[in-house]
């Protein structure tokens, strides 16, 4: 068994784990990265607007993925991001 294949192994359990806390608590971790969003824009006043939806954006679909919501019924691999307004400024 090679190294990386140990260290799958290894780390399956806690992949589950970190599946079920996301699916647990997926809406606070989704309501705290927008209020940090929102905070980090004021600090910056609106100058990286974009860069920080974007990132948000994407951690969002992070979170979506570690909770498994982004599987459609049949099993696909289609991931939409999700469509949130814009910090306000």
């Amino acid at each position: 068994m090679g190294l990386l294949d140990n260290l799958k192994a290894r780390l399956s359990p806690a992949k589950g784990k970190v599946s079920d806390l996301a699916q647990q608590h997926g809406d606070k971790v989704q309501h705290g990265l927008d209020k940090a969003a929102r905070v980090v824009d004021e600090k910056t006043k609106g100058k990286y607007s974009d860069r920080i939806q974007s990132g948000t954006g994407k951690a969002k679909g992070a979170m979506d993925r570690l909770a498994h919501k982004d599987e459609s019924p049949g099993g696909g691999d289609t991931f939409t991001p999700p469509n949130t307004p814009p910090p306000a400024s």
